[in-house]
């Protein structure tokens, strides 16, 4: 039986019997990859109660049922799970992160889109600026590394933030990477309505997508709500 180019759909053959069950199985896989929209894209092993219909970008170091699926979209339908691997320009909504992301042929990239141009050339290189934003809802321990990706290739301005919920647990928080936790401030207030302004003292690049972390001081995290931002540069090469 040949499949379709791109989607590797089933076609169905002449004469073919039983061709309700062709048809199913291309729909099925239409159901998961149109409009694509992942619930997200850092989990190796598969949750423990998925939705059905949902989707995910299996991380590294898959395991369980997602072993062997790294980078493949997986897809919980019908009572298990299927995996639909990526083609180069595939793009996918990433619920968690509040951004999209462009398959490139080798990995998922995170891609704002969106960004105001700040200078342009004839040969299409450019300079752009964003924000992109997240509230999270902190968890329990000392350390949260936010679904707030700062993308790769940025050149990062500063981040952002405003406390919407207390923060309940420490005396007061860092906003930062792992590399470097207070990078973008320290001592932060905790009650609701509390902000941080972490402007870069120089512009820092990162080569990787890289999450922002939140780090108490004093005592752990024990819950509360931020809203943050990133504020970055983005340069693209001229084209072909």
């Amino acid at each position: 039986m040949s499949d379709t180019a791109n989607l590797k759909l089933p076609c169905l053959e002449p004469a073919q019997a039983q061709k309700h069950v062709t048809v199913n199985e291309a729909l099925t896989a239409l159901d998961a990859l149109v409009q694509l929209s992942v619930t997200s894209a850092t989990l190796s092993a598969p949750p423990s109660d998925p939705a059905d219909g949902a989707r995910y970008i299996v991380a590294t170091g898959a395991t369980g049922d997602w072993s062997g699926h790294e980078g493949d979209v997986a897809a919980f339908q019908d009572g298990s799970w299927r995996f639909y691997m990526p083609q180069p320009g595939w793009r996918a909504w990433d619920e968690a992160a509040g951004h999209g992301r462009r398959h490139d042929g080798t990995g998922w990239l995170a891609e704002t889109g969106g960004g105001v141009l700040a200078a342009g050339a004839s040969f299409g290189a450019a300079l752009t600026a964003h924000v992109i934003e997240l509230e999270h809802e902190l968890t329990p321990g000392w350390a949260n590394d936010t679904a707030l990706e700062i993308p790769d290739r940025a050149i990062v301005l500063g981040v952002t933030g405003r406390v919407t919920e207390t923060v309940v647990g420490p005396v007061s928080w860092s906003l930062g990477v792992a590399a470097d936790p207070g990078r973008y401030g320290n001592g932060i207030g905790i009650p609701a309505g509390s902000t941080v302004n972490g402007i870069s003292g120089t512009p820092v690049g990162y080569y990787g997508a890289t999450p922002v972390r939140l780090t108490a001081a004093g005592l752990a995290f024990v819950s509360g709500t931020l809203r943050l931002a990133i504020h970055y540069l983005a340069l693209s090469i001229p084209d072909a």
